[in-house]
């Protein structure tokens, strides 16, 4: 098998670390196991992060996903989890974890975790002009 689960994140250098900017990365197949009654929970797990010196490699973060898979975690617990892995392994400037679980016994979850280094703000953002009218 050429790749397998890990809690390894590999990272590397920011190319731009001048500038506040914002990754997004979704993983729209997120599984892990209810830790009561060892069914599989799906979810979708959104990354937002404004870069300090570095940035995750997508494969590592894949595999990391992947290790989920046969672990029990309550909602909570593993959306936490993979937002201190995260600032643990590339300290960014600003992350936020938004995990969807899809509905089990009626009930959606929502979670949502951040982190921010201590002075940092988020900048305001541009609002630009409407442009012309489409070309018919």
């Amino acid at each position: 098998m050429p790749s397998a689960p890990s809690k390894e994140l590999a990272t590397f250098s920011n190319p731009n670390p001048e500038r506040d900017y914002t990754i997004r990365i979704e993983v729209p197949e997120f599984t892990c196991l209810c830790p009561i009654a060892g069914q599989p929970d799906f979810g979708s797990i959104h990354i937002e992060y404004v870069p300090e010196a570095l940035c995750v490699e997508l494969k590592s973060l894949k595999n990391y996903f992947w290790s989920f898979r046969n672990e029990g975690a309550f909602h909570e617990a593993v959306t936490n989890q993979i937002l201190a892995d995260l600032v643990g392994a590339i300290d960014p400037r600003f992350m936020r974890i938004t995990a969807y679980f899809n509905v089990r016994g009626g009930i959606y979850t929502q979670v949502v975790a951040e982190h921010a280094h201590d002075g940092w703000r988020c900048p305001e953002a541009t609002v630009l002009p409407e442009g012309s009218p489409p070309i018919s």
